[in-house]
């Protein structure tokens, strides 16, 4: 299947009616996935942006950042196992920084995983640089973070 024949992603913010798509996309993403109420505190966090993209009427991926003044913190950058390959994570990266700039953001930050070669080329496409390390930042597997800043 060509990348022409994936549907375009349709970013809508998220709401209470796409929490029960959540528990299954975290569990296969990550080792240490996000639970229920952490995505139900996303909800009520006046400073969270969060967004859920849309391949025809199926959850393909979902992501969003606090806002802090001026600053944007990246809290999630997540593509559903079946959607990937198809250009959904640039795409949702492209959408969250775009929303960024609307807003007067003018750097953003995230954490990645230092074993996550994927995604931080991914986010080096977009203008992330590496700005430092935290060790052991992941509790369940003990993981070093990599730390990312992009200026706007």
């Amino acid at each position: 299947m060509s990348i022409a024949e994936h549907p375009t992603l349709q970013f809508i913010p998220f709401t209470k009616e796409h929490l029960p798509l959540m528990p299954a996309i975290e569990q296969e993403a990550y080792p240490d996935p996000w639970t229920q109420g952490m995505f139900e505190q996303e909800l009520q966090n006046g400073a969270s942006h969060f967004y859920v993209g849309l391949a025809g009427d199926q959850l393909a991926a979902y992501g969003g950042f606090w806002l802090i003044v001026d600053e944007a913190h990246i809290t999630k950058v997540t593509v559903s196992h079946e959607h990937r390959g198809h250009g959904y994570g640039a795409a949702l990266v492209g959408h969250l920084l775009s929303e960024c700039r609307a807003l007067g953001v003018y750097v953003v930050r995230l954490e990645v995983r230092e074993q996550n070669a994927v995604a931080q080329r991914l986010y080096s496409r977009f203008g992330f640089q590496e700005v430092g390390r935290r060790r052991g930042y992941y509790a369940r597997t003990n993981e070093t973070a990599v730390v990312m800043t992009c200026m706007l």
